[in-house]
């Protein structure tokens, strides 16, 4: 018969190998990746006069023009539609849509992604929002949304926000 610790080495040193990854090299790997954008943002559907793309909504964005012209979905939070399915979303989307603009108008940011991020279905580039406010510390647009009511969680185990209660 076979001791417990032959029976149980493999899986024990797996646990210890996922556990080092998980605590160690994770938070190292998240921070790579980021790109610092000094692009300037006016409204979609307004002059973008010197602006290098334009806010959709509260949670979209469009960089460049012509061929080189692309959508971008920030990611982490989900923020009502302009369209939405009441007054009291279609109004909340403009705040969104105004704070996003005026958060990303105080000047550059990073997003994550490099030159090749992540694609919906619909094809818009996934990226998250960070913006450097020293000593190491990085104030995410993700949190700022939230904080402010203006959206709600995105990703599994959430729940959407309900605009029209």
């Amino acid at each position: 018969m076979l001791s417990w610790w032959t029976l149980w080495r493999v899986p024990a040193l797996l646990a210890i190998v996922s556990a080092a990854w998980w605590f160690l090299y994770r938070p190292y790997a998240e921070e790579q990746g980021w790109v610092r954008v000094t692009d300037t943002f006016a409204l979609c559907g307004e002059r973008w006069t010197g602006a290098d793309g334009c806010v959709v909504d509260g949670d979209t964005l469009v960089v460049g023009n012509g061929s080189a012209r692309r959508r971008v979905r920030l990611v982490g939070f989900d923020a009502p539609e302009l369209n939405g399915a009441c007054d009291a979303e279609r109004e909340q989307a403009k705040r969104a849509r105004s704070a996003l603009h005026e958060w990303l108008s105080r000047g550059p940011f990073e997003w994550n992604g490099e030159a090749d991020p992540p694609r919906d279905q619909y094809g818009r580039e996934l990226r998250k929002v960070r913006r450097n406010i020293g000593k190491g510390r990085h104030e995410y647009l993700a949190e700022v949304m939230i904080e402010r009511g203006l959206a709600g969680e995105s990703g599994w185990g959430t729940t959407p926000v309900d605009w029209c209660r």
